[in-house]
């Protein structure tokens, strides 16, 4: 096994920590590149979705995504059918033991993945954020303490420690120990631009239980881009579970949307297991109106569904790039007929039956009206 994350961060440490209460204005462009010896952010049981950027411009919204374990395709019965899982067929976490992905041939790091940032030409980023989480209950049980430290390398970059600025949350339930955390990068993407980006060193556990292993990220980038059309844009954030009562719901007023527009919805969520069904994501923008959304590779009663998605475009390029994701989903929607009537204001509404799920992040980008 490979080197544990403590010394590594340690020694790379260049990130700066920024404590604040998620309703409160963001923090400061993380500054990636400066030195800090500061610890990881504070952690709270539950985090309520709140709007953490909010811009109407010309541009959008893309992201990257990746995961950071997969299922082990030697040694066991259940490995003969990990590679068909990866490939797309059903399969959940808790059927395998689970290891990690590692693509950056560094000795150093004992988890790391990539996923492009793919920007329309002539655009400037205007904000973005990385999110990351996992769980730390499985065939091993690894200490919180790194929660909220992980390694990012830009297009062609090295590694640069980063720290969670804001609340992580960290719930344990239901066998499993999971967490996000998250920081402002909004800095070292407008630099940086389109292209692979890598994050490594994400704090997740191994191995195989009924909780299931599971972890990954996700990278939110807002641009402006003058040849774009107008555009509502917003990102939320929180860690909470699924199952709670009332349901999760999001909504997004003061908005000036076009009838028959078009619009994108972006989910992050934890511990979705392919083939169950009981949970479902739905928007509307009136007392009357509700539509049901679903991504390209999944039913609209299983939207969790471990799944790294993108309704109506290809998904930008990941290495490794599993169909399966085995308990990690970052899907992006099409909001279709749900705009059919405009509206001022959207509300989101993302149930679960599962005894152990979380959504992390939601963001939004729909056309505007002049």
């Amino acid at each position: 096994m490979r080197n544990s994350p403590g010394p590594l961060l340690r020694r790379a440490m260049a990130g700066v920590l920024c404590l604040a209460a998620l309703a409160a204005p963001v923090c400061a462009e993380a500054a990636v590149h400066a030195p800090s010896t500061a610890p990881p952010a504070a952690e709270a049981r539950r985090l309520p979705f709140t709007e953490r950027y909010r811009a109407t411009q010309h541009g959008g919204i893309v992201r990257a995504a990746n995961i950071s374990l997969t299922c082990r395709a030697t040694g066991t019965r259940a490995a003969a059918s990990c590679p068909a899982v990866r490939a797309g067929g059903k399969g959940i976490n808790g059927d395998f033991d689970m290891f990690y992905v590692d693509v950056d041939r560094d000795p150093n790091t004992y988890n790391s993945s990539s996923a492009a940032v793919r920007l329309p030409e002539g655009s400037q980023v205007t904000y973005a954020r990385l999110y990351w989480g996992g769980n730390l209950r499985v065939g091993e049980q690894k200490p919180p303490k790194d929660n909220g430290r992980v390694l990012v390398a830009e297009p062609g970059g090295t590694y640069k420690a980063l720290l969670a600025d804001t609340l992580v949350g960290h719930r344990v339930t239901h066998g499993a120990d999971a967490y996000q955390a998250s920081a402002d990068v909004t800095k070292l993407v407008r630099e940086s631009g389109s292209g692979l980006y890598t994050v490594a060193q994400i704090n997740a556990a191994m191995g195989r239980s009924t909780a299931g292993a599971w972890g990954g990220w996700t990278l939110v980038v807002a641009y402006e881009n003058p040849d774009r059309p107008l555009r509502h844009l917003s990102l939320w954030d929180g860690f909470d579970a699924l199952n709670s009562r009332p349901p999760q719901e999001i909504r997004l007023g003061g908005l000036r949307l076009p009838r028959n527009g078009t619009g994108r919805a972006g989910l992050v969520a934890y511990d979705g297991d392919r083939g169950r069904t009981g949970d479902s994501f739905t928007v509307s923008t009136g007392r009357d109106s509700n539509t049901v959304l679903a991504g390209p590779a999944g039913p609209r009663d299983d939207v969790l569904n471990s799944t790294i998605s993108e309704a109506g475009a290809p998904t930008p390029e990941r290495v490794p790039s599993y169909a399966n994701t085995l308990g990690y989903d970052s899907d992006v929607f099409e909001l279709g007929n749900a705009l059919r009537d405009g509206g001022d204001h959207l509300a989101f509404r993302l149930v679960s039956q599962r005894d152990a799920a979380w959504a992390g992040a939601l963001f939004v980008d729909v056309d505007a009206r002049q």
